[in-house]
């Protein structure tokens, strides 16, 4: 079961960046160039990654450019409906092989950790990102000629936090605030010895465990 947290509601001292970043479908009209896309690409170059096989492959489009429109066309019809008011849009890609050809069951692994630093210094920046898996990734793969070893795996929009709410459809205007935000509890997901299927059957309750600040 989910519990809501309010936007700071951590059980632990995290990072401020991890702890108020959150997804929005909507954006500052304040655009994003390509140096500050860059400084994101940078942030995600220096990832960890199995072997440093460094898999991932990013396409990226600001608006008004062509790149930008034939990502568009390949989101699915929900996330286009919002996803129209993003100055940024990206696929993101991995390569499915190591280089002697055999299956690289940790490349999309990667990709989450590439995608985890550019997140965070997205949010450094002040630069939002909504990552999403509706995306028709045979016609994405196709449209941008990747190689048949090379998978689509997902989709982001990035834009600087900001906009006007009613710029969405209105069954998507509710989600926007970000305190309506849920998450596991840590003794759901984290086990200090066999995998349990209830929750609170755990060995500790990481969440009334004190530290020393």
């Amino acid at each position: 079961m989910k519990e809501t947290v309010e936007l700071n509601d951590t059980k632990f001292e995290i990072l401020p960046i991890l702890s108020k970043r959150y997804s929005p479908r909507v954006f500052s009209e304040i655009p994003i160039a390509e140096p500050e896309l860059r400084s994101l690409f940078e942030a995600g170059r220096w990832a960890a990654s199995s072997y440093n096989r460094q898999p991932w492959r990013i396409v990226w489009g600001i608006k008004g450019s062509k790149t930008y429109d034939r990502i568009f066309d390949c989101l699915s019809e929900f996330n286009q409906s919002w996803a129209i008011n993003a100055p940024v849009l990206l696929l993101n890609a991995y390569k499915t092989t190591t280089e002697d050809g055999k299956e690289n069951f940790h490349a999309l692994h990667d990709l989450g950790l590439f995608m985890g630093n550019v997140t965070a210094q997205a949010q450094h920046m002040g630069i939002a990102l909504h990552q999403m898996a509706g995306v028709d990734y045979k016609k994405a793969k196709q449209e941008f000629k990747f190689p048949d070893e090379y998978h689509i795996a997902t989709a982001v929009a990035a834009g600087y936090y900001g906009g006007n709410v009613n710029d969405l459809p209105e069954d998507l205007r509710d989600e926007e605030n970000p305190e309506n935000r849920t998450r596991m509890m840590q003794r759901e997901f984290t086990f200090n010895g066999d995998y349990m299927n209830e929750p609170g059957l755990s060995s500790s309750n990481q969440e009334t465990i004190t530290t020393d600040n």
